[in-house]
């Protein structure tokens, strides 16, 4: 039975961004991924990708370097969550879920060309590492996923069967070997059952989130809603869980968790990948902010710009920036600042942390210098009329 929520709604975004890992510090690449459960994978390089951003938002020291050097040391391993991302070496078993499903019919994107797979897996097999750039194709083209050459989708859909695995990654392209030769052999390699595979994703998302709902834990996973809604009734039951109601939903959520790291007088500038905000619904019905990437609409059509960071403030989202690293420059570009309507009179203590975070990602992507080119305000234009010094 649901019962009255424990805390207010401003301390269950606490609460959030506590167990997101926002509001202490990390000093291990590792244990961070499997805090937050995973890091989605993205390709896009206008700035340092999202990969990279969402564990500096998390880390003042981290270097792309550090992520290379986990999934190198087998602390952490590529595959599919919602989306392609790393995960903790430890749950490696739960992603045999998927690849059982297409080695038994199961489609990912193409048909699988088991000949080509084959040719593929033998080569890999007598030669060692290789890349979708180490095979040749003659005829076609090869550049959008739809024009991707034979080898390189047999590549794919052999990573996704679990037959091979990501070694390393050079110059963003991926490098496969066989999985018998990366997966350390005291990884656990049991195949989950339904019932296993269920908690572990209510475990997984709790424990990264504080709180869901079966939809929100069940996100963009085929076929696993229903399986999800069992584990939580008997989770429940068995007082593992506990839940409450909020806007017409039930949340579930560990009765022992606490608040215990305080709000920070900080700004974080978060990527449109970000675990905090990946989840559009969730993020509108809790935080009031309504947030949308604006890569893939047509340039007169964006309100917000390219690729904008959305603004976080304590605990509110008070606007976004549409950023571009000038590299041969070194110059961070702040193409439009975009501040909410009701943070138009944001008080000094604000101005201070996002100048300080602004200087951190300059830094952070390897500039120097950072410029305010267009923002809806004019006093903010005014305020940031120069170039600033990193």
């Amino acid at each position: 039975m649901s019962k009255v929520s424990p805390y207010s709604p401003k301390e269950w975004l606490q609460l959030n961004m506590q167990q997101q890992g926002l509001l202490d510090s990390h000093t291990s690449v590792s244990e961070l991924i499997s805090r937050l459960s995973y890091v989605q994978i993205d390709s896009i390089n206008v700035v340092e990708r999202a990969h990279h951003h969402v564990l500096h938002s998390r880390m003042s020291n981290y270097q792309p370097q550090m992520l290379d050097a986990a999934l190198a040391n087998s602390e952490v391993f590529e595959y599919w969550s919602h989306a392609a991302a790393y995960l903790p070496i430890e749950d490696y078993r739960f992603s045999l879920q998927r690849k059982l499903q297409l080695q038994n019919g199961g489609k990912h994107w193409f048909d699988a060309d088991l000949k080509a797979m084959q040719e593929v897996k033998a080569r890999i097999a007598a030669e060692g590492p290789l890349k979708a750039s180490d095979f040749e194709h003659a005829a076609g083209k090869n550049g959008a996923w739809w024009d991707w050459k034979p080898a390189k989708k047999a590549l794919e859909q052999l990573f996704m069967r679990g037959e091979l695995m990501v070694l390393r990654r050079d110059k963003f392209q991926k490098c496969y070997d066989l999985t018998e030769r990366v997966l350390p052999s005291n990884i656990n390699s049991k195949p989950p059952s339904e019932e296993e595979f269920a908690r572990h994703l209510i475990e997984r998302f709790l424990a990264a989130h504080a709180f869901g709902s079966c939809a929100q834990i069940a996100y963009l996973r085929k076929g696993v809603k229903s399986l999800v809604s069992k584990a939580l009734i008997e989770m429940q039951a068995e007082g593992e869980l506990a839940s409450f109601k909020a806007s017409g939903q039930q949340y579930f959520y560990r009765p022992n968790l606490q608040l215990i790291s305080p709000l920070k007088n900080r700004v974080w500038l978060l990527n449109p990948f970000d675990n905090l905000l990946i989840q559009r619904q969730r993020l509108r019905q809790w935080y009031g902010f309504d947030y949308q990437i604006e890569v893939y609409v047509p340039a007169e059509k964006r309100q917000y710009g390219y690729y904008s960071l959305a603004i976080l403030w304590r605990d509110s989202f008070v606007g976004r920036v549409d950023v571009k690293a000038d590299r041969p420059k070194g110059m961070l570009l702040l193409q439009q600042l975009t501040l909410e309507e009701a943070s138009l009179g944001l008080d000094e203590d604000f101005y201070h942390a996002f100048e300080m975070a602004v200087r951190q990602y300059a830094r952070f992507n390897g500039c120097e210098r950072w410029k305010l080119v267009k923002a809806n305000d004019k006093g903010l234009k005014h305020r940031y009329s120069r170039q600033q010094q990193c």
